[in-house]
């Protein structure tokens, strides 16, 4: 053992935590790195497996914000606004192609779908809404979960990073380009 291989610390003790599990607390650390651990602890499994999952995805938006500052509006905006551009998109199309963009289009409704159902709202009222709205110019319309109902969502400041959704829908698009291309439907480019 060489002692540029060691750390320095101010405190390490045993700490008990409930239902008389211990663990191992070092604190006041003399490292230079940026590392911590979270401690995870709750009255079932599954409840810690939520809690970890959570904290996962936590850690994937600040992964995300690292890698690319930019924001955009949450709430189903971006993914109503998408839909609606790639359905007015495929009406000027003819064919296999305008199919594939329009369902593609309708898809994309599933994100708002399902945070309304989350919500405990009803998801065909909302989204219709939300589609109308966006219809009628209203670009940063959103499911607002706190209020119920359909609000600009920027001014709610419910935002999302722009990594999050590029990266679903790329991935999204990629996935079905190659089952396109697998059963020999489109020819994918």
């Amino acid at each position: 053992m060489m002692p540029e291989h060691l750390g320095l610390a101010d405190l390490v003790e045993e700490v008990h935590v409930g239902g008389g599990n211990k663990v191992v607390s070092i604190t006041g650390c003399q490292s230079t790195a940026r590392t911590c651990s979270i401690l995870v602890q709750g009255s079932n499994k599954l409840i810690t497996e939520e809690a970890d999952r959570s904290i996962h995805d936590a850690l994937c938006v600040i992964r995300c914000l690292v890698k690319n500052k930019n924001m955009i509006a949450g709430g189903g905006a971006p993914e109503t606004e998408l839909s609606i551009k790639l359905s007015q998109y495929a009406a000027t199309l003819s064919g296999i192609e305008s199919h594939c963009i329009k369902a593609f289009a309708e898809s994309l409704e599933i994100i708002p779908f399902t945070l309304a159902e989350n919500a405990g709202l009803s998801p065909i009222n909302i989204v219709t809404e939300l589609r109308n709205r966006h219809s009628l110019g209203e670009v940063y319309a959103g499911i607002n979960v706190k209020k119920s109902c359909i609000t600009n969502i920027t001014e709610e400041n419910v935002l999302q990073p722009l990594l999050v959704s590029i990266s679903a829908i790329s991935l999204a698009s990629e996935t079905v380009r190659a089952i396109l291309k697998i059963d020999d439907i489109v020819n994918t480019r």
